[in-house]
């Protein structure tokens, strides 16, 4: 089985930085698109970026030139860099990745959730 363990979640101020990774982890033969959602209390849960293996990347409008995502193929990684936090950024962000298991499979996988609370 593959599960998606995230760290790096915390309290910071209005304008801090705070740093997100994901591990994927399992019986694993390639990782595919791998990407960061956030859910706020009380909203749907939104895409915030994504990045496939060859490392072409987007970002939601709201995020754009402050968050940047990256991954690390040989380690099955993948990381949000969150710059100029806003308290509108706070929120649980949740790991996502579809994984194959075999060259025929493709299954997504969620993490646990981490919490981004951007506060004075």
């Amino acid at each position: 089985q593959v599960h998606l363990v995230e760290s790096g979640g915390g309290l910071v101020q209005p304008g801090g930085s705070l740093r997100l990774s994901c591990a994927a982890s399992g019986s694993i033969f390639r990782v595919n698109v791998m990407d960061w959602y956030r859910q706020a209390p009380g909203k749907q849960r939104e895409l915030v970026a994504w990045i496939t293996r060859d490392d072409m990347t987007r970002y939601v409008d709201s995020v754009k030139g402050r968050f940047t995502i990256s991954r690390d193929n040989g380690k099955n990684t993948v990381s949000l860099q969150m710059n100029s936090l806003k308290p509108e950024d706070t929120a649980v962000y949740y790991c996502h990745a579809v994984i194959s298991s075999d060259s025929a499979t493709f299954t997504t996988y969620w993490g646990q959730g981490t919490q981004v609370t951007v506060s004075s």
